[in-house]
């Protein structure tokens, strides 16, 4: 999917957060990436062959 140069990391890969959104949807809170990973503003993802990582970072000004 990714056409950039570098390559963007896959959705495999642990670093897969850091490939170039190429859709948003702030309203909604996701963004598709390049390699094909929905990104959800709560940290959780949704990868191109159906698994679900649960959210995973802590969200600015969540209580501790």
């Amino acid at each position: 999917m990714c056409s950039h140069t570098p390559r963007c990391p896959t959705a495999n890969s642990p670093d897969r957060e850091a490939a170039r959104a190429i859709a948003r949807r702030h309203e909604e809170g996701w963004s598709l990436l390049c390699n094909g990973v929905l990104a959800f503003e709560d940290a959780g993802e949704l990868l191109p062959d159906g698994h679900v990582i649960s959210p995973h970072r802590a969200m600015a000004g969540a209580a501790a």
